[in-house]
């Protein structure tokens, strides 16, 4: 019933000579969408690098199109004698509808600024020292990196190679990231927290280290950006912290003690990428 109402929503005659510039506005405002995403560098926090290049030919290929098509129209509308009929495409919308969404949709992009992700969508997606299943055997570091050169996320890659926690005992560490406050974690520890895309923000995960704090977490609010240099211990906690889920029983668990804690601002790249 909905579809044979949508049919019978034709549009007029002078409707009709406008149908091709909404098309043709579309196919622009997606175009400039891609490019401002390209130029502005949000593209690194939507996508993974692997697809920058697409994404920048892509938009310059919408512009070009909807350049020609516009020209194209243009001549159309100046030939005498133009009945006004316009090819119609098969569609579940009434003509003009779809790229009224396409442009709605793109007008939102250039004037809504993508947002980072934060302690509350790491919390629901579950933050772990560990990297999913189907990243495990793509991963590579490279073991030459002394300790406290290591980034947040080297030290995840390196703990899915050998997941010991003895074998890093008073090794340094120098690492950055944005804290998250686990109701799992006891009060005088954070989770030191960035996000991996693998293809877009869509599949980004989050992965963290437990940090021991001198003081109680709450000097430290969720979402503040760290830099924390101390060095690795190992913990007794009732967390396997490759899950972030309770244990029946403690187990010994990788922990960075903090010696020093410096408040930095948000990076203008806060993600992480895996290869």
């Amino acid at each position: 019933m909905f579809m044979n109402v949508l049919s019978k929503l034709k549009p007029s005659p002078k409707l009709k000579f406008l149908l091709p510039g909404l098309d043709i506005l579309a196919i622009l405002a997606w175009g400039a969408l891609l490019f401002k995403s390209w130029v502005t560098g949000q593209l690194k926090l939507l996508i993974h690098p692997n697809y920058f290049l697409l994404v920048f030919v892509t938009s310059i290929f919408l512009i070009i199109l909807g350049g020609v098509k516009t020209w194209l129209w243009i001549q159309s509308l100046r030939q005498k004698g133009n009945n006004g009929e316009t090819v119609q495409h098969i569609s579940i919308f009434p003509p003009g509808w779809g790229s009224c969404l396409l442009i709605i949709a793109a007008i939102a992009g250039l004037t809504i600024p993508p947002t980072i992700f934060d302690s509350q969508v790491a919390l629901q997606r579950g933050v772990s020292d560990s990297l999913p299943i189907t990243q495990r055997e793509t991963q590579s570091f490279s073991v030459n990196i002394k300790p406290e050169e290591r980034s947040l996320i080297d030290w995840i890659r390196t703990l899915n190679a050998y997941p010991e926690p003895d074998a890093y005992q008073g090794q340094k560490a120098n690492v950055t990231g944005f804290v998250v406050h686990s109701p799992l974690l006891p009060d005088d520890y954070i989770l030191l927290t960035r996000f991996i895309i693998s293809c877009c923000a869509v599949d980004a995960y989050p992965v963290g280290l437990p940090v021991k704090l001198e003081r109680d977490r709450s000097n430290y609010p969720p979402d503040t950006w760290l830099r924390i240099e101390g060095e690795m211990m190992t913990e007794t906690l009732a967390i396997d912290t490759q899950t972030m889920q309770e244990t029946p029983t403690q187990k010994r668990q990788l922990v960075l003690s903090a010696n020093s804690i410096t408040t930095i601002p948000t990076p203008d790249d806060p993600y992480g990428y895996s290869n």
